[in-house]
């Protein structure tokens, strides 16, 4: 019971679980009403043999509803039909319910379809929350929205629940029954994620059985002038790539009595650090440490919901709300109070917006949450929580803390050389030979980022030669090469792959 304006009002609070239940009971009590906790989906949709009768025997047909759609229906297994009965009891003369459950779709399906079930027609508010601490939760309830802003992620989820029931079941038995005199009885499951993953791997395998092999040449050639030397590779794109042995024998021939200027060019670059990760990004990084997706999110779903040290890991984005640009100093003095993290030169927040930023509303229309990073509002400091972690929910902190680190550090700043030369040889002429170096002048934040991110950029040497100096050739060689099939997918790869199946 609660009162607003003087007014006497009774309200409700559904939550996703148990556990999420005690979380809104210990930041908010029943302030805003008695809070009913869920069990994940506690309705689902009609089998199709209770639509039509003759779809209890599997045939090919399409199992489209006459109306369209499949209807909700209580889901009594695992204990769900009490929490039912009392949510709906609840619901009998609650005038508001707010519906607490994830920020995800799945989420706005569980307590909408609650609802919408048992036709209630009284006030709807929407809890939204990427993080379960007393503060985080008090803070959303306090803005909590109408929920027919989110009408679309309802739809969404419903349509992704109406569509596995009516394609993915029609699928599987028009697949069971026609493959049956082949593979024998086992049912053939069609989903809509395993079984696109499964053709994402099938075709890269016969990618591999299908590949023949192919030799190629490139030419090197050692310089040397009044500074020094350098090695310069003449080594065209796939389109161009030398295929005849004897024309490459004759660009080393040419490349062996090569005297001549060499061109150096110099140019100050910087390198921006990567966003902060989404759940693909940070699954892809965990499976360095030889770790499965469903590991991953184990380890961070424990470090979001018992832990209260992140944001919610279910994370679609890379980019963070505009809203919270101001909690980027205060999570990183918080951080910097962690002995591992003190050493770091970073002093201050680099503020990046926009969609090439950090920060970007415009970036997140239309998404639920935001890019997974350390939860500001823990209710313990990250100094006096991260010992009492295990060992992967410290090694998964940490790879979440240094991404957020890097995100907000400095830009890292590099010269990059490059020295080429032309050298005259039989027709096409003339071919172009070249090495490419960079030193790192400030790292800004690549010394966070050390041995987390693939794409860091490694420094390599730089030949001292000088712009116009004239060298010769004292040396030059034919590197014979083949072609390589495509890697067969490690778990990181694979997840890439699917994040990116369009």
């Amino acid at each position: 019971i609660c009162f607003s304006n003087g007014l006497f009002m009774s309200s409700i609070v559904i939550a996703e679980k148990p556990s999420q239940a005690r979380d809104i009971i210990t930041a908010v009590g029943t302030q805003y009403g008695t809070v009913l906790a869920a069990q994940g989906h506690l309705l689902a949709l009609e089998e199709p043999d209770a639509v039509k009768d003759e779809w209890k025997k599997w045939t090919d047909d399409l199992l489209l509803p006459p109306d369209g759609r499949y209807k909700l229906v209580p889901d009594n297994s695992s204990g769900k039909g009490p929490r039912l009965r009392d949510i709906q009891a609840a619901l009998r003369t609650a005038k508001v319910v707010y519906a607490a459950t994830d920020c995800d779709r799945e989420g706005q399906l569980i307590a909408q379809a609650i609802l919408e079930y048992f036709n209630y027609r009284g006030t709807v508010k929407r809890v939204m929350f990427t993080a379960q601490d007393p503060v985080s939760l008090q803070t959303a309830f306090a803005r909590a929205e109408d929920n027919s802003k989110y009408q679309n992620l309802y739809n969404a989820a419903m349509a992704r629940s109406q569509a596995d029931q009516i394609y993915n079941l029609t699928l599987t038995r028009v697949a069971t029954n026609n493959l049956r005199e082949k593979f024998g009885d086992p049912v053939i499951g069609i989903g809509r994620v395993k079984t696109p993953t499964l053709g994402i791997v099938c075709r890269r395998e016969l990618e591999i059985l299908n590949f023949k092999e192919t030799a190629y040449f490139e030419v090197s050639m050692v310089v040397q002038g009044a500074a020094g030397k350098a090695k310069l590779l003449h080594a065209p794109s796939e389109e161009h790539r030398i295929l005849d042995k004897a024309r490459a024998e004759a660009i080393t021939q040419a490349a062996r009595n090569f005297s001549g200027p060499v061109s150096v060019e110099t140019k100050r670059k910087t390198q921006s650090p990567p966003k902060p990760m989404d759940l693909p990004t940070l699954q892809k990084r965990a499976a360095k440490f030889g770790w499965t997706a469903k590991r991953t999110l184990e380890t961070a779903q424990e470090l979001y919901a018992t832990h209260k040290l992140i944001t919610y890991p279910r994370a679609e984005s890379r980019y963070l709300p505009e809203n919270m640009i101001p909690d980027a100093g205060p999570l990183l003095a918080k951080l910097k109070a962690v002995p591992e993290y003190a050493k770091y030169s970073l002093t201050k927040p680099q503020i990046r917006t926009g969609k090439s930023g950090v920060w970007s509303d415009k970036a997140l229309e239309g998404i639920s949450h935001h890019a997974i990073i350390p939860n500001i509002n823990s209710p313990s400091s990250f100094a006096q929580k991260i010992p009492s972690l295990n060992a992967d929910e410290r090694k998964l902190f940490d790879l979440i803390a240094r991404s957020f680190l890097a995100a907000i550090g400095e830009d890292r700043v590099y010269d990059q050389t490059t020295i080429s030369a032309q050298v005259v040889t039989p027709p096409p002429t003339p071919c172009q030979f070249k090495a490419t170096g960079a030193v790192t002048l400030k790292p800004g934040f690549t010394e966070i980022l050390s041995g987390v991110d693939d794409d860091e950029e490694a420094d390599g040497a730089v030949s001292p030669l000088k712009n116009g100096e004239i060298v010769r050739a004292t040396e030059a060689t034919v590197e014979a090469r083949k072609t390589k099939p495509p890697p067969r997918y490690s778990e990181g790869s694979l997840i890439d792959a699917m994040q990116n199946a369009w």
